[in-house]
């Protein structure tokens, strides 16, 4: 029985020193996946677990919780703000998807092709992207300015008539829809000018020597061997344009006559402005479940095009 036990206490005897050994060759990736991990429980997870609960309550802060149910879900739904807030939201998302998706896109081909002063072009494309948010929002508010902004003047060089760029309801959404474009090109088009350097250059020959031309090769080449960053880039997108705030904010408030009154600007406004933070809190869950229910049929409708 002496001789039958020695191997395995061996066993187990080495299998800890194996471990170790895996520990400490380890140890600095695990170091930074505690650091993630903390991040994300302390400025994500614990944050969203705060909002599921502050949406069924009623509190000040200052006086013990009352638990009020579906109350504040009752108070958003009866807003009328509540229906043109999703709707402008939808808008927004879908016209900063025409434009914020393709555009880089297209931008990205088109540094891809160049031969010369690429890396200065990036850094033109990029530039946008250095600027603080904020900075970029109120350079636009003098170009938006219907007295002597700089795009009334371009129309006044056509002999075109000047435009109420941020007062007007029929053109407000399309302008916080070119302030987002304009500041979010650069990322994008960084990203997809780096998916299209990993192509094989022997697919373009070989599409060269059969004779297809440009449009064919984007088609047939560079969009099939774009397809999983082009989907991801896709929710990305709907993803960050469903939760506008800064540009409305910024630029026209909310208006004019709510026109350009986004979710989270509602939700803003409850908090900050109504004083009424429960309510926020519900209507962030909404948009939570909605983007939660979207990117799930997204992943499972993406995953099944890409196996």
């Amino acid at each position: 029985m002496t001789t039958a036990s020695t191997p395995v206490a061996g066993r187990k005897q080495r299998q800890p020193t194996k471990l170790r050994r895996s520990v400490k060759r380890n140890l600095t990736a695990y170091g930074f996946l505690c650091g993630a991990l903390i991040c994300f429980a302390f400025f994500s997870w614990y944050p969203m677990v705060w909002e599921v609960i502050l949406s069924f309550q009623q509190t000040n802060f200052v006086d013990p919780a009352v638990w009020v149910g579906f109350e504040n879900f009752r108070t958003v739904f009866n807003d009328p703000v509540f229906a043109p807030a999703w709707i402008n939201t939808a808008m927004f998302t879908l016209l900063a998807l025409l434009c914020g998706y393709a555009i880089p896109f297209v931008i990205a081909i088109v540094l891809n092709e160049l031969r010369h002063a690429r890396a200065y072009l990036r850094f033109i494309v990029y530039l946008p992207v250095m600027l603080p948010p904020a900075v970029g929002v109120l350079l636009f508010q003098w170009f938006y300015d219907p007295d002597y902004g700089l795009f009334n003047q371009i129309l006044g060089i056509f002999s075109l008539p000047g435009l109420q760029w941020l007062n007007s309801t029929s053109t407000a959404l399309i302008s916080l829809v070119i302030v987002s474009t304009w500041s979010n090109l650069g990322s994008g088009t960084l990203i997809y000018l780096a998916a299209l350097q990993t192509i094989p250059s022997e697919l373009y020959e070989a599409a060269e020597l059969d004779g297809a031309g440009l449009f064919k090769r984007i088609r047939h080449v560079t969009i099939p061997q774009t397809k999983l960053i082009l989907l991801v880039m896709l929710m990305l997108q709907i993803v960050a344009t469903m939760q506008v705030f800064i540009e409305p904010y910024l630029l026209t408030g909310g208006g004019p006559e709510d026109a350009t009154v986004s979710v989270v600007y509602l939700m803003y406004q409850y908090a900050f402005n109504f004083g009424n933070l429960n309510a926020g809190n519900a209507l962030g869950l909404m948009l939570m479940i909605v983007l939660m229910v979207f990117s799930a049929i997204y992943l499972r409708l993406s995953r099944d095009n890409t196996v």
